[in-house]
């Protein structure tokens, strides 16, 4: 493991930090209109594509930047420390539909959804999650039957985040029951326009509403839509994996150790009934120190699975390590700062925070630990993968 930058490396960082500082968006991203926000999203992706920064993860040969690892972990620090909105309405097309589809599409939906996804001429959203089949993906049931040189889709998908606003959706239905039930999925591009399709907002408990239901009624997807092979869609759903090796939480640990730090000076400032600043009560900077030094830790473990990746073909399932440590430090350092800031939390406001506040970011902290596979699922591969232990 090396934990220094080399000189051409450093020289990559003050680029990215300029770049940035001189292009940052000059608004602050809305929360509540999902048009604006769809506008906001896909402006600042034509800035960076623009800039010669979008897709830094994809191969150049598809209009990527084609960054090296260590590079790209750079990137997601300084646009952390930035203070930069998170990609959120372009996350799919950039970080899973658009790897898919370059590792597994034909050419022609390559050349007509990759530049588009690139440009922010596009939102994706996902459908793979249903009210059945969230953790256990395989056992998902919307229908697809084939009809002509068209499927016949009816079903439902959960946990669709931003599908109110996508123009397309990467969609997993099942096809035919085959040997397993990781067989028999096909992967579709489905234009969300399409007849049938209808999408309701879900409000969460911090006030957001960018998760979706969405309803298919006999939605017709031409088979020219399909990814891959019909049948082997779970195999293309996992093809993405050679793209985030290692980088995915780089951007959220910067904030996270910043929100840390900017706890450490607001216990400092906060007094409580004894006329005591906050960070006098020993428990309270107990678990400050704490929270440093586990941030400390994460971004160590960080490091270190990327200087492996470097001299491997794929990511390892170490990954789940740092998701489930990442999501349990996420929701005690929420939770701290309710604890300083008592009845307060309710309306203290700061750059850290969800759209409402302290409070809206605590509660929001609840969804670390089950978005993107929870806690649950993340023990059991590091049981299985990992620590070796019977099933």
């Amino acid at each position: 493991m090396d934990l220094d930058f080399t000189a051409e490396q450093a020289e990559f960082r003050d680029e990215v930090r300029t770049w940035l500082a001189e292009n940052a968006p000059g608004e602050t991203r809305p929360h509540l209109d999902a048009a604006a926000m769809r506008e906001y999203d896909l402006a600042w992706q034509r800035t960076q594509w623009e800039g010669g920064w979008a897709g830094i993860a994809w191969p150049e040969r598809y209009g990527g930047r084609g960054l090296t690892l260590v590079q790209q972990l750079i990137w997601y620090e300084e646009y952390a420390r930035a203070g930069l909105p998170s990609v959120d309405a372009c996350f799919v097309g950039l970080n899973h539909a658009g790897p898919t589809l370059i590792t597994t599409a034909t050419d022609e939906q390559k050349q007509f959804h990759l530049p588009r996804i690139l440009r922010g001429e596009d939102v994706w959203c996902q459908g793979f999650s249903e009210p059945g089949a969230g953790s256990d993906l395989a056992s998902l049931s919307t229908r697809a039957e084939l009809d002509g040189d068209t499927y016949v889709v009816s079903g439902q998908k959960i946990w669709t985040s931003f599908a109110m606003i996508a123009d397309y959706q990467e969609l997993l239905v099942r096809t035919s029951h085959g040997e397993s039930k990781h067989r028999g999925i096909t992967w579709l591009i489905c234009d969300m326009r399409s007849p049938g399709i209808e999408v309701r907002p879900i409000e969460t408990i911090e006030g957001g509403a960018e998760f979706c239901e969405v309803f298919y009624d006999e939605v017709r997807v031409p088979v020219s839509h399909v990814v891959g092979q019909p049948d082997e869609g779970w195999r293309v759903a996992m093809s993405t994996l050679s793209f985030e090796r290692g980088t995915a939480y780089t951007a959220s640990q910067v904030r996270l150790a910043e929100l840390v730090e900017n706890l450490v000076g607001l216990a400092g400032e906060r007094t409580g009934a004894d006329g005591r600043p906050a960070i006098a009560d020993e428990e309270i900077a107990r678990r400050l120190a704490t929270a440093r030094a586990e941030v400390a830790a994460l971004r160590a473990m960080t490091y270190a699975g990327i200087c492996r990746n470097l001299t491997t073909a794929q990511p390892g399932p170490e990954g789940s390590m740092l998701k489930l440590y990442y999501a349990e430090i996420a929701k005690r350092v929420a939770r701290l700062a309710m604890d300083i800031l008592g009845a307060d939390g309710v309306r203290a406001t700061s750059r850290w925070d969800r759209p409402f506040g302290w409070s809206g970011n605590y509660l929001y902290s609840f969804s670390a630990s089950i978005g993107g596979g929870t806690s649950e699922i993340q023990r059991n591969i590091i049981g299985d993968r990992v620590l070796g232990l019977p099933r």
